[in-house]
């Protein structure tokens, strides 16, 4: 009996390192990675948008730009589009996902792509490339 209490003690606590882990990563990842050192948030900016996760290997980034254009519509990605450039495959594989995720109503499950997506609260659009919203 002491065992298995044990066990699941473990298993709790792997369980909520990891979810603390990835929280951790996503504060890490926006607030020294999104204009300089610091992170400008304001009401205005409340929305949320699906991006790819830096450390996603590039076969799982083509599986999820696969799934996710077998579901909408992938022009804004296509070879000369806003989207295309830079020419990255993470960059195309977060446009994607965040099409899927939008055109699903913004759940967060919807994001997972079996651990490769996470959920971005400042918008990642960049040049004429503009992630899609809806409200």
């Amino acid at each position: 009996m002491a065992k298995a209490q044990i066990c699941i003690c473990f298993i709790i606590f792997f369980y909520l390192w990891s979810v603390l882990y990835n929280q951790f990563f996503f504060f890490f990842f926006h607030v020294f990675l999104t204009k300089g050192n610091c992170m400008e948030v304001n009401e205005t900016s409340s929305g949320s948008w699906c991006v790819a996760k830096p450390s996603t290997s590039n076969d799982k980034l083509q599986e999820n730009i696969k799934f996710a254009c077998s579901k909408i519509d992938c022009q804004s990605i296509s070879n000369g589009s806003a989207c295309y450039s830079p020419d990255s495959i993470i960059s195309r594989a977060s446009v994607a996902m965040n099409l899927y995720y939008q055109s699903q109503g913004r759940q967060y499950w919807y994001c997972n792509f079996e651990g490769s997506g996470f959920i971005a609260l400042t918008d990642p659009s960049y040049g004429n490339c503009i992630y899609q919203f809806r409200k």
